[in-house]
Parts: C-alpha cells; structure tokens; sequence
C-alpha cells in the first residue's frame, strides 16, 4: 500500500499499523526514520494523516528551537525532584534552554495517530531519549505534524489535557508531571 510523502508502507499483521521504508526526516536531525501510521485504514479522512505527514516531513531543526524552553522546563523540573532525593548520581547540569537539545537524543520512529478520544486531530509523537529522565525519557507531539503542542516524559499521550483529565490545559504545551 502506498501513504502520500511515505511511499510504500507495510502493514504489521499483530498490531494493524502501517511502517515505512527508512526515510530521511529533517527535524529529527535527517537522519533515516522508520514513520508508523496507527488507524489510517479505518479513518475517514485520510487526508488529514496525509497533510499531518507532509508538514512534519517538511520541519526543520527550528521547529524543536521553539520548543526549547519547555523542554527546559521539563528538565528543570526532573532535576528539583533528583536535588530534593539528594541522588547526585542522575544530576545533569544544562545551562539553560538554548543547551537541552544537546541533552537529547531524538527518536528515529515518529508515530503518525488521531486524537480519538479529544480534539480528533492528528499528532505525530515522537519518543526520545534525554541524559536527565533516563527512566522516562521525552516525548514530543506535533499537532498536525506542524507545531510542537506537547512535551514532557513519554506517557503515550497526545495533549497534556488528556494526560492530566483536565481540559484547562489544552494548548499547554509543557505541564508538571508529579
């Protein structure tokens, strides 16, 4: 079967979704990335994982830039919690949010999904690696594959609203985790 900007995909018989080929994926450092679609069979309106997919494709390294300071914030906030247990050994010191993304190693099987259960949007998540949440790691979520929305530890959720059961924060795109 073919996906629109993916090409050929192949369908994962025991979970239902579709991987592509290897494909370069600029945001993520252009390195080759394998992109997982989940529940595009089904969906109505494919078009939307088709313009989800083309903005992402079509991200750049700024992108990530903008979303700095709340990646920061997250980072902040998992380095209170490490100080406050006095556990030396998990301290990473970063300078400040123009330095996280050194601190970051990003995931290379962005996965393309609607929001089912709340805006009904589609979101590209990605999970990534990062030196100061190694249990947790970092999750990115672009919103129509154009804007980073959510960031935080990877919770397998799309917007922190769904994350926390809280509409109040919708748009928000970093939001303490404990």
């Amino acid at each position: 079967m073919q996906i629109p900007d993916l090409g050929m995909v192949v369908k994962d018989a025991d979970l239902g979704w579709y991987r592509s080929a290897p494909i370069p994926v600029p945001v993520l450092g252009g390195g080759p990335c394998i992109i997982v679609v989940d529940g595009y069979d089904d969906d109505p309106a494919q078009e939307d994982f088709h313009a989800a997919i083309r903005n992402f494709l079509a991200l750049d390294h700024s992108a990530l830039v903008e979303a700095a300071s709340s990646i920061y914030d997250y980072y902040r906030d998992a380095m209170d919690d490490v100080l406050a247990d006095d556990d030396d050994e998990w301290h990473v010191e970063i300078s400040g949010p123009e330095d996280v993304l050194a601190h970051v190693q990003l995931g290379n099987e962005p996965i393309v999904v609607r929001d089912s259960n709340g805006d009904q949007r589609v979101y590209v998540s990605v999970e990534c690696e990062c030196a100061w949440e190694p249990e947790h790691g970092l999750q990115i979520v672009f919103r129509d594959g154009a804007t980073v929305t959510k960031v935080g530890p990877y919770d397998g959720h799309l917007t922190n609203s769904a994350a926390h059961t809280n509409d109040e924060l919708d748009g928000v795109v970093y939001h303490r985790f404990r």
